[in-house]
């Protein structure tokens, strides 16, 4: 697919591509530019499955279920596409076409993926929903954006199936594999057959096509709306965090991100069939054992892989001595991922490792590609390509090289979100000046690599000090004692606040006064003495947000409460 061998110098790398390579991962020359190629034409369903159904491929494997049973399961392009034209043709017999919110509740199974291609034929648009949410949540997403169709699992639904119909307003259809008896549930097996004489409209780039609904760390989960065009304009970033290795014959992608998020869905689901491969996938839960012979009874040779379930993989040192994995490539991001973490996965796990950032609202901003550039252990990487992004101070000036603000991008950005739905105060909130903010803070140092400093809402100001938590917790992670940690900012009288670290220990090790000393002294010899926490608690677990994350909010709720008794 490309000549990764060849010597590509630095700070030249994108100048030496040719120009059939820099269309090949949706990058054209514009105007003496180099800018990501989204025609108006594009369409999710057209870039990923409508792609692959020549004789060339339509009998490839397209999914690989694992059922809770053990038993495997395997859907072609070509069987995909009947599903999907069935399950579309229902829809429009129902009375949904182009525009419509059609939501989707049913987790890492086949049914989501097919779900997805028989929207975008309707010209809907896909709710994603995780499964992962509670009532509540549901409740208030469903209703936010007035579904009134749902795609979902029996499992998921029993639950549902008791509650007043005051609480899904909206809903009128309800469409899964196994129906009530004696109710008004449609069979989605029967729906994969429905034939009729429908034909599909498909949305262009800019037309709506996702609503994604976040995690909901703070107030209530926000609607997200993306077009069409979202995944064009992921392209070149997601061909280089996966090493511009994504075509690589027999490759075969799989990922524990819930497809209802952008991990899970853009950076995996859709990029395997973009690139015509294989996504295997399970309803199985995540743990360490289960993941390792999962990748290597499928061949996984492509993840996406949160950073804290990379570090669920270290715990053991050497897989590649007790599995037969043919991973190759492993892409992360949605928090930061430490250095030692990277030297693992390189050296002991055997894979390249590459880190990306982003937000859903406007993501894949800056970046790795080991193919192309040298990594720095412990950085964000570089601009990607057809991107501006810039660090700024409170006055919205840049900042210097190496001091830390806020990493900003421009409104015009290629990735960004069509907006938020029913909630445009919190779209005016996301711009400063003529930018849009992503409250993350960074450095940059003369090479151009960025440095992750946390959460501009978690920056810890102590004693004049504008400390960020991301490198204190990045110290804490490599001290041999401590499995995870995280640092806030405590009030305090005389400092304005102080650092605090909550850290959970490795089973061997025991909580002790000589071990907090230990761990302080640890972080000032390695950064600086203003940095050391000069409060340290020992916890058992963390409460996590629902995308996986630790929950620092739910740390500085309790800390505030303590001050407050």
């Amino acid at each position: 697919y490309f000549n990764t061998n060849r010597k590509i110098k630095f700070m030249d790398y994108l100048s030496e591509l040719t120009t059939s390579e820099l269309f090949d991962i949706g990058l054209i020359r514009q105007n003496g530019k180099i800018e990501i190629n989204i025609p108006p034409e594009t369409n999710i369903y057209k870039m990923t499955l409508g792609n692959y159904l020549c004789d060339e491929y339509i009998n490839n494997p397209a999914i690989i279920f694992e059922h809770l049973n053990g038993k495997i399961q395997n859907f072609t392009f070509g069987q995909v596409e009947e599903m999907a034209h069935g399950l579309a043709s229902k829809l429009n017999s129902l009375g949904y076409g182009f525009g419509s919110n059609v939501a989707i509740h049913t987790g890492q199974h086949p049914d989501t993926a097919i779900a997805h291609m028989a929207i975008c034929k309707i010209g809907g648009v896909a709710v994603t929903l995780s499964q992962l949410y509670g009532p509540e949540t549901l409740k208030h997403a469903m209703n936010d954006c007035k579904v009134e169709v749902l795609i979902t699992s029996s499992q998921a639904w029993e639950n549902l199936r008791k509650t007043k119909s005051d609480d899904f307003p909206y809903l009128k259809y309800v469409i899964l594999r196994e129906p009530d008896e004696g109710s008004k549930e449609i069979s989605l097996i029967d729906a994969y057959y429905y034939e009729s004489n429908f034909q599909p409209r498909y949305g262009l780039a800019n037309d709506p096509a996702l609503l994604m609904y976040t995690s909901g760390s703070t107030g209530k989960p926000k609607g997200i709306l993306h077009g069409h065009r979202v995944l064009a304009s992921y392209k070149p970033s997601i061909n280089l965090f996966f090493n511009l290795s994504m075509k690589k014959e027999n490759a075969v992608f799989w990922s524990p991100s819930d497809w209802a998020w952008v991990g899970g869905l853009l950076d995996m689901l859709f990029p395997a069939w973009m690139a015509g491969k294989a996504i295997a996938t399970s309803e199985d839960r995540f743990n360490t054992e289960w993941a390792y012979k999962f990748i290597e009874r499928h061949k996984v040779t492509h993840t996406f892989l949160a950073p804290t379930a990379i570090k669920r993989l270290a715990q053991l040192e050497n897989p590649r001595d007790k599995y037969d994995l043919s991973l190759e490539v492993v892409c992360t991001g949605g928090e930061a991922l430490a250095s030692e973490t990277l030297e693992w996965a390189e050296n002991k796990l055997g894979v390249v490792c590459n880190e990306f950032y982003g937000m859903t609202e406007v993501n894949h901003l800056v970046g790795n590609c080991k193919a192309l550039y040298p990594r720095k252990p412990g950085s964000m990487g570089r601009i990607y390509p057809g991107h501006k992004v810039l660090l700024i101070d409170e006055e919205l000036s840049e900042v210097d090289t190496n001091n830390t603000g806020e990493i900003v991008t421009t409104s015009t950005s290629p990735t960004r979100f069509l907006g938020y739905l029913n909630n445009s105060a919190k779209e005016d909130d996301m711009k400063i000046g003529s930018y849009l903010r992503t409250h993350d803070l960074a450095s940059k140092d003369s090479d151009g690599y960025f440095w992750y400093k946390g959460r501009s809402d978690d920056l810890i100001k102590s004693s004049g000090f504008r400390i960020g938590p991301a490198e204190i917790e990045d110290s804490l992670l490599s001290h041999e004692a401590i499995s995870e940690a995280a640092v806030i900012g405590k009030p305090d009288q005389d400092r304005g606040s102080i650092v605090k670290a909550f850290v959970k220990l490795h089973k061997k090790y025991k909580p002790s006064k000589e071990l907090k000393e230990e761990i302080r002294s640890f972080v000032r010899e390695n950064l600086a003495a203003y940095k050391a926490p000069r409060e340290i608690e020992f916890v058992e677990n963390f409460i996590m947000t629902s995308s996986g994350k630790i929950n620092r909010r739910i740390l500085r709720e309790i800390e505030n409460k303590q001050i407050n008794i």
